[in-house]
């Protein structure tokens, strides 16, 4: 099999297996993937039009037992800089996303064992009394909460959906292989049981989305497993919204290694959008890519610009701040050459 041959495939319309997604990322060059994936990009969604949402994600706890090699954000019980969110904080937080034109709150934080289920269900709560979409809990959450409160995983999305959320973030996934796992977050939970977890939210109708971090440990191979078990659930499920793939940051610390350049990110992006062709989404990355990267991507697949996100922690505790203001983020699809359209979390316009 060439790169030719694959090239055919794809622009005749045809599903691209594992190996030959593999070809593309190593050998194809940067001007074919790009033409590629918004080709397939445009079969999916209005060529014109790229969607962006206004959010803010909201970190209840930065307190987390799972201790993750790659994180910076995390800290211990009784560190001076640890926190626990009080529910007054959470209100006047909702209540400025609300006053901004937001939609929806991204709700997530540390494993944190002193917490009980009573107060997420509390923060559920007080989101939804506001009026805004909950997305938040992602995977390795709801597994903690299984063990910690002797739940089944349909039992705590169950108390979950009843307290007010609304959908799952595709966190925790990093790479989905337990080889890469075991070495950079050996106290999380297994490639399946991320998987599960998203099977089962879809079962009880809950959509999610799908991501990856890269650029550590991992190998080519790695990423395009990842890749391949997210689509083999998504022909199995349809669940998914998008896919959201970002780049490791690098903090002192954690595990070594530089960023991965930009050239890198736009390859793998491009093959995201050519091999996962039944997730409808493709979502730029402007909090670790930046906004001139971000408006590139709109050229190598993303369909998407992502949130405004008025506020963001994990990633900035690596020492990386991207911050934008709605005007801004139209303007920079506008400057790109398409018409912005404001999203909700399912994709619907706002």
């Amino acid at each position: 099999m060439s790169v030719d041959e694959v090239v055919r495939r794809v622009i005749s319309g045809q599903r691209i297996e594992a190996r030959e997604a593999l070809l593309l990322l190593r050998e194809a060059d940067l001007f074919t993937l790009g033409s590629l994936s918004t080709r397939v990009r445009n079969r999916l969604n209005r060529a014109d039009m790229v969607t962006y949402t206004v959010d803010r994600n909201i970190n209840y706890t930065n307190i987390c037992v799972s201790r993750c090699k790659f994180c910076a954000f995390w800290r211990n019980s009784g560190d001076s800089d640890s926190f626990v969110l009080d529910i007054d904080t959470l209100k006047n937080k909702v209540k400025e996303t609300k006053a901004i034109g937001g939609t929806h709150i991204l709700l997530q934080g540390g494993l944190n064992p002193d917490l009980d289920l009573s107060y997420h269900e509390s923060l559920l709560s007080v989101i939804r009394a506001e009026g805004l979409h909950v997305h938040g809990y992602s995977p390795p959450e709801i597994i903690f909460f299984s063990r910690r409160f002797k739940l089944s995983i349909p039992d705590v999305i169950e108390r979950l959906i009843q307290a007010g959320l609304g959908s799952i973030p595709g966190g925790g996934a990093e790479i989905l292989t337990d080889r890469v796992r075991s070495r950079i977050s050996p106290n999380k939970i297994s490639s399946q049981e991320w998987l599960m977890v998203m099977e089962e939210a879809h079962r009880q109708g809950l959509r999610t989305t799908a991501t990856m971090m890269f650029g550590h440990v991992e190998k080519d191979e790695d990423q395009i497993l990842h890749l391949e078990r997210i689509r083999n659930l998504q022909d199995k499920t349809g669940g998914f919204t998008a896919f959201i793939p970002w780049t490791y940051q690098p903090s002192p610390g954690r595990i070594p290694g530089k960023k991965p350049h930009s050239y890198y990110y736009l390859r793998l992006l491009s093959v995201s959008r050519i091999f996962l062709d039944n997730i409808p989404h493709i979502q730029a990355s402007l909090v670790t890519q930046g906004q001139s990267v971000g408006q590139v991507a709109l050229r190598f697949g993303a369909d998407d610009m992502g949130s405004t996100m008025i506020e963001e922690n994990v990633v900035a505790s690596a020492g990386l701040r991207f911050t934008i203001d709605e005007s801004q983020i139209i303007r920079l699809i506008n400057d790109a050459g398409f018409r912005a359209r404001k999203r909700d979390v399912f994709y619907n316009p706002v």
